[in-house]
């Protein structure tokens, strides 16, 4: 266990170096101040998802407001997350990491820091920001105080919450009848499902994630995948219930891409259909892009089993009779990432900027 503390003991060392954990300090430079106060001033926000979907909407909105709170799901399974779930029966820490990561002042840097993973030894395919908040987990007790500690800890723009610190495991149905279990199995047969639900089926929401409700302008779901980052959160039926009752418009995120198996052959009509029946009403708005993608990349995608996802003529008559207003905007960036080559992913500004249009003109 001695190489887990020095990992840990390593983390704290590099994020004090870098000057990511901040000592108090008296003084505060003019422009900060002026910025910290327009910031405190921004709307209230409600973000609720899981993966990279939410923690790349997270870096966009934070430029135009500290008042942000992001829920985040807590079935993964996978990868390092996974490990510690198992080995330790702590809640699954990536999610929650990235979107921490995300709304730090420094996000890019912070970011390299956390998600720094071993590559030998006992530590191997652990991320230092996951090691971090199993160990202050470990010393609180509590994992929803672990993740508060490292909200205060890293000076964050907002807040990060897990949705409940119960152990929920992702269940669903397939169209032939066969059940399957956790977000892996769920992923691989999405496109096949007909219900889906957690265990167990009373699991509670963190209290601080329904009062958040009550303080919010508006509730944004996704982007992130439909079946294991969005959808899961509403399947606490508290929280469902809570957001279905609120008056605070929401607003689905539709991803760019189909994802293969899990949403294969879905349009953005289905994926509502599919957020609507767990909030139980149909979201008041529904954000999609409109932007062309390079054919080079959209042959890549269509040979893996994605394709983008527009909306059409037909689409947008069925979402104004389900009373839910659609925009449609150029929200699509490409960048060449080292492991995957060209790839799409949200623009962050220009998705934060039809967000807080939105906010604009339900202000006035």
């Amino acid at each position: 266990m001695s190489m887990f503390f020095l990992g840990v003991v390593t983390t704290l060392a590099i994020l004090f170096m870098f000057g990511v954990i901040r000592t108090s300090s008296t003084g505060q430079p003019v422009i900060e101040k002026a910025l910290n106060r327009k910031l405190s001033e921004g709307p209230y926000i409600v973000a609720v998802g899981g993966g990279t979907g939410l923690s790349t909407l997270l870096r966009g909105i934070k430029s135009f407001t500290r008042n942000i709170t992001a829920v985040v799901a807590v079935t993964d399974e996978g990868g390092s997350s996974g490990r510690i779930r198992n080995e330790w029966g702590m809640l699954p820490p990536g999610d929650v990491r990235n979107c921490i990561a995300a709304l730090a002042e420094n996000d890019s840097e912070l970011r390299k820091i956390l998600d720094f993973r071993f590559d030998r030894g006992e530590l191997a395919g652990h991320s230092l920001g996951n090691l971090l908040l199993l160990a202050v987990t470990e010393m609180s007790g509590d994992f929803s105080k672990a993740v508060e500690k490292m909200n205060h800890l890293l000076s964050i723009r907002g807040r990060v919450l897990p949705v409940t610190t119960e152990g929920i495991t992702l269940m669903g149905r397939t169209k032939d009848g066969q059940k399957v279990k956790g977000e892996l199995s769920i992923s691989e047969h999405g496109s096949e499902l007909t219900e889906i639900w957690l265990e167990p089926l009373e699991a509670k929401p963190l209290p601080d994630v329904l009062t958040a409700v009550d303080d919010a302008e508006l509730i944004l779901l996704g982007p992130g995948s439909l079946f294991t980052s969005v959808i899961p959160n509403l399947l606490l039926p508290d929280f469902a219930d809570k957001l279905k009752d609120s008056n605070v418009p929401s607003v689905y995120i539709c991803n760019l891409m189909t994802q293969p198996q899990e949403t294969q052959g879905m349009n953005i009509v289905q994926h509502l259909d599919w957020v609507s029946a767990a909030l139980g009403k149909t979201p008041d708005f529904v954000i999609a892009n409109s932007a062309p993608i390079p054919d080079d990349i959209i042959s890549r995608y269509l040979s893996e089993g994605a394709e983008p996802l527009y909306l059409d003529d037909e689409q947008r008559g069925i979402i104004r009779g389900m009373g839910c207003k659609y925009i449609e905007a150029s929200i699509v960036s490409v960048f060449d990432s080292p492991k995957e080559g060209r790839v799409v992913r949200h623009d962050t500004q220009k998705l934060a900027s039809v967000i807080f249009r939105i906010t604009r003109e339900l202000r006035d």
